[in-house]
This record gives structure tokens, C-alpha cells and sequence, in this order.
């Protein structure tokens, strides 16, 4: 089922020539899966969208879905949230303070620690910290909170993933972690102990481990999670080895939500060449671990 505007939706299959019928959406009723066939929540555009062009006055519609599917999901309406790429920049320029899906549905719901988890096979790399400019990463690193998201990862991994004691390796925040602290001591100051803590409660988890030695194939083989502290010091390596297949999970949300592992990529739109390939592992994905969710649930947009 989708969250969409029903006539921009029309207007594109008919532009790339596809045969698809749409069916309204109403509350109560089972959802159609006849090959060919998408149930659409209708949720209308202001002014009619061009392919690959941005008009500010949409952006509070993409707000709009994105509040009504977390409504949904916290309500039990829908089983799994799955989110498209959102221009960012579309947001920003309608005077909306906006860094993200995963913040502002964290936001949303109330959820004090959303963690950033992107899976490519069996490769999965969470993050500590997600979209910050560089410079203020460290100030955003502290023990409690590297505690927590080594709580909640592990939590998610048991939960989602069928691991009954996942083994996680973390990331140092500088190069060689920090070479005794001749390099930082972010590593001896709050990396470390929120490691100890950790392992403490009793998750198996190991580290600080230089980043770029940790991402080689006997290292990963060693773990079933890597906790990088920044964006670009996890996702890279991710995206090199399962870009347009990998998928980003949200963890920490009272219900399950993942998305695409790209942008929106405005060059493509309306050409019928974007590859498909990514939204339709995410979609897999969150029904996967939308049947592991039980009792709580959650929903698509």
C-alpha cells in the first residue's frame, strides 16, 4: 500500500507506459496483492509535480505523509513503515528545519535515541551519530549515549535479525583509534568506557577498532554489526559493496521503519530508469521484520 497523490502516480505510469491499476485505499478493508494492482492512500500534491523539477510549495505534502504513515504505524493501521528518498533541500527552502527521515520521525514519535542502521546482506553498519557536519561529531559522542546505542542495536539485532547474542565491533572516532591518544583521546575518554559499560550488561561487544582495518573481510567475519561514529566513516564501505540492494533501517521506534539506500536522483525522473532495486529490498526487508515484531507493529508509505 502507498502513501502518494493518486494522479501524480496515474500521470507517471502513463508517461512511462505502464500497465498499473490503482485502487483506493479505505481503512478496514484488505489490501489488494494482485500482481499489477497498488492500493493508493490518496494524499494530494498542491500544485501538479513535473518529473526532476522541485516546487517548495510540496513540500509540506512530503511532511504530511511521512506524519500520516507514523500515525499508522503507532495506531496498528499499518505493519511497517517504508520510506522513498526526500529532497532535503525542498524542506529546508519552505523555512522547515528538516535533516532527515530518521530524525524527524524520531521526533514524531517521541523516540529519544533513533539509530541509523544500513544492512547489505550480512554486512550491517549502524551509526553512532547520523547527519553533523564533521566538526561536531566528537562533542556529540558521550558515554551514555554510545552505551545506548549499543543497547538498542543489540536489542534490534536479537529481535529482527534472529541473532540470540550478536557480536558487535565499533569503530574508533580517529585514524589507528586514536594511537594511544596521540591521535585523539576520544577513544580512552568516552569510546572505551561506554564499550566497558556495554559489555557490563553483558553484550558481546568489541572495540575501539581502527576503521580502516575493520572493514576487511576476516574482521567482519568476526561480527555481526560494525558501530561506526560518523556517516562517512560507515557508509562508504556499505554502499561500495551493496549500493542500490543495501537498506536503511531505522532502529529505536516503537514500530519498524526502512528506506532506500540513495537520494532521489532528479535526473532520472520520469525516464523509467532509476533501478527499483533498493526500495524493493527495503519493502522485503521491513516485512521481515514486521512478522518478528510481535506484539508491537507498525506500516508501508
Amino acid at each position: 500500500m502507498c502513501l502518494a497523490d493518486r494522479e501524480q502516480l496515474a500521470a507517471r505510469a502513463q508517461l512511462l507506459g505502464l500497465p498499473i491499476r490503482l485502487q483506493d485505499y479505505r481503512p478496514g478493508e484488505t489490501v489488494s496483492r494482485a500482481a499489477g494492482t497498488l492500493t493508493v492512500l490518496h494524499q494530494p500534491l498542491r500544485v501538479t509535480s513535473q518529473p526532476g523539477r522541485l516546487d517548495v510549495r510540496n513540500a509540506a505534502q512530503v511532511l504530511q505523509l511521512i506524519g500520516r504513515a507514523v500515525s499508522g504505524c503507532q495506531q496498528g493501521e499499518f505493519a511497517a513503515m517504508v520510506t522513498a528518498p526526500v529532497q532535503k533541500s525542498l524542506i529546508n527552502d519552505a523555512g522547515v528545519a528538516f535533516s532527515g527521515h530518521t530524525e524527524h520521525i524520531a521526533a514524531l514519535t517521541g523516540s529519544a535515541r533513533p539509530v541509523m542502521m544500513l544492512t547489505a546482506g550480512t554486512l550491517r553498519v549502524a551509526l553512532a551519530t547520523t547527519h553533523l557536519p564533521l566538526r561536531a561529531v566528537s562533542a556529540a559522542l558521550s558515554i551514555e549515549t554510545l552505551q545506548q546505542t549499543l543497547q538498542i542495536l543489540d536489542d534490534a539485532l536479537r529481535r529482527y535479525f534472529d541473532l540470540p547474542r550478536p557480536r558487535i565491533a565499533v569503530c574508533g572516532l580517529n585514524p589507528h583509534a586514536g594511537e594511544g591518544g596521540h591521535l585523539g583521546d576520544e577513544e580512552i575518554t568516552t569510546i572505551t568506557p561506554a564499550i566497558e559499560r556495554a559489555r557490563a550488561a553483558g553484550l558481546a561487544v568489541e572495540g575501539p577498532l581502527p576503521a580502516d582495518t575493520l572493514f576487511v573481510p576476516r574482521q567482519l567475519e568476526r561480527c555481526d554489526a560494525v558501530l561506526a561514529m560518523y556517516h562517512d566513516q560507515g557508509l562508504p564501505v556499505l554502499k561500495h559493496a551493496g549500493f542500490g540492494q543495501a537498506v536503511n533501517v531505522t532502529l529505536g521506534l516503537p514500530f519498524v521503519r526502512t528506506s532506500v539506500d540513495h537520494g532521489t536522483a532528479l535526473a532520472l525522473a520520469g525516464r523509467g530508469e532509476a533501478d527499483a532495486g533498493s526500495l524493493i529490498a527495503a519493502i522485503e526487508l521491513a516485512s521481515q521484520m514486521a512478522r518478528r515484531a510481535v506484539p508491537r507493529t507498525c506500516a508501508a508509505s
